[in-house]
């Protein structure tokens, strides 16, 4: 029995060194280094490229595991700007938190007619620059053209094209803007364009998308093919937050416009 237990012994080690890694080698790294899943190499000091996270989501009925790619993006800037890109797939979130803030609302406001870009034979202008917009009646807005008053029927179309569902009537370089009811119809036309400028906005997200893994895809004889995979991987889980954050503020938007 002795005898046997010494031999034993050794056993839970050598399965240790024994055990099989779970990812290949990164390219450069010493023979043997199966350092790519890991932030760093503890056998050789091998500075790592890429790391990857396993995060457990669970589905209905049952659990599943999903891997989640995690990249440095100092480390892949010679293929890439990953940072540059979250930017960009940020930037499209945040136009569409302003397009519903400023076009999708309830209320109607002097405010709310600030922002609408005029185009004029000099340029683009905001409405607020051109003209001053006034309240008269919690129905009723005002603007008067009377600094600009060739610009009167550029600011009129603006204000007609600008989505917010406006009338605009012309009174010399006055212009009438009769704010709409708010009805249950209303409500539901609001929450249409909601979605639409929603759908528009994942579109601009795709393409932000492409344009980035068409960028990685041009270094597949520089680099090895996991890198590339990797690097996709991470560019589709930005995307996929994006889009998440994006049906998040739709859900929102609908709840306030609905109730």
């Amino acid at each position: 029995m002795a005898l046997a237990l010494r031999w034993l012994r050794p056993l839970p080690s050598l399965l240790h060194r024994s055990s099989f890694p779970l990812s290949r080698g990164l390219p450069g790294a010493p023979t043997g280094c199966p350092a790519l899943l890991l932030e760093g190499c503890r056998q050789c000091g091998h500075q790592v490229l890429l790391s990857r996270q396993l995060a457990t989501k669970k589905a209905k009925g049952k659990g599943q595991s999903q891997a989640k790619v995690n990249i440095s993006a100092a480390l892949v800037e010679d293929i890439i700007n990953l940072e540059e890109t979250h930017e960009d797939m940020q930037a499209v979130v945040e136009a569409l938190k302003e397009d519903f803030s400023r076009n999708i609302s309830v209320r109607t406001s002097p405010g709310a007619l600030d922002h609408i870009t005029v185009v004029t034979k000099d340029g683009k202008f905001p409405l607020n620059q051109l003209g001053q917009i006034s309240q008269k009646s919690p129905q009723l807005l005002i603007v008067n053209m009377t600094n600009f008053p060739e610009s009167t029927a550029a600011a009129m179309k603006a204000i007609r094209e600008s989505g917010m569902n406006l009338n605009p009537e012309v009174d010399g370089t006055m212009i009438r803007v009769p704010v709409p009811k708010v009805t249950r119809e209303h409500r539901e036309n609001l929450a249409k364009l909601a979605k639409q400028s929603t759908n528009k906005s994942k579109e601009a997200l795709r393409k932000v998308r492409s344009k980035s893994i068409s960028q990685v895809k041009k270094s597949k004889s520089k680099v090895s093919e996991d890198t590339i995979w990797l690097l996709e991987k991470q560019i589709q889980q930005m995307a996929d937050e994006a889009v998440a954050e994006m049906d998040k503020l739709l859900a929102a938007k609908t709840k306030e416009l609905l109730g």
